[in-house]
């Protein structure tokens, strides 16, 4: 097999694509996205097509807790994650004037109003919170295929 790899980029990673339907699928998401970092600049509300998106560097947990681990380095890889039916966007202690500000995603979380309907919640270390009032739950993360290594294992207090 014939590869391109650049130094530092992990070549055989398993690319993640998920979709989420419903609170428990979001659960999964936010399994895979704790402690993703992203820049507040990687972050749009696109009104007109009732989305929000993001592009985010994702810690590969999978990787950092198997069992049969033994190297000193850890994963991130790019990922890509939008929301749609998204009705309006609250931001609360997050940073919008420095847009290379980057900031820690925790968790993400759906409290049902008038089901399916809810708002779905992006928690950030710091306390940071970002609230999307939703039709429904429709969210798709899709890696983007750069990985690279970091000697850093996420660590914070608990929130």
């Amino acid at each position: 097999m014939h590869t391109n790899a650049t130094p530092g980029i992990t070549s055989f990673m398993k690319l993640l694509k998920l979709n989420a339907l419903d609170s428990d699928d979001l659960g999964v998401l936010s399994a895979h996205l704790q402690d993703a970092v992203i820049k507040i600049g990687d972050m749009r509300y696109l009104a007109e097509d009732r989305q929000f998106v993001m592009v985010l560097n994702r810690f590969d947990w999978g990787d950092a807790l198997a069992p049969e681990r033994r190297k000193k380095t850890y994963t991130r890889i790019r990922t890509g994650l939008q929301f749609g039916h998204v009705f309006s966007v609250k931001k609360s202690k997050v940073m919008q004037s420095n847009m290379d500000a980057v900031i820690d995603l925790l968790a993400i979380e759906f409290t049902a109003t008038q089901a399916p309907s809810g708002v779905i919640t992006l928690i950030f270390a710091g306390g940071g919170a970002i609230r999307l009032e939703v039709e429904c739950i429709e969210a798709r993360l899709n890696d983007l295929g750069l990985a690279w290594q970091t000697g850093n294992l996420p660590d914070h207090e608990e929130q």
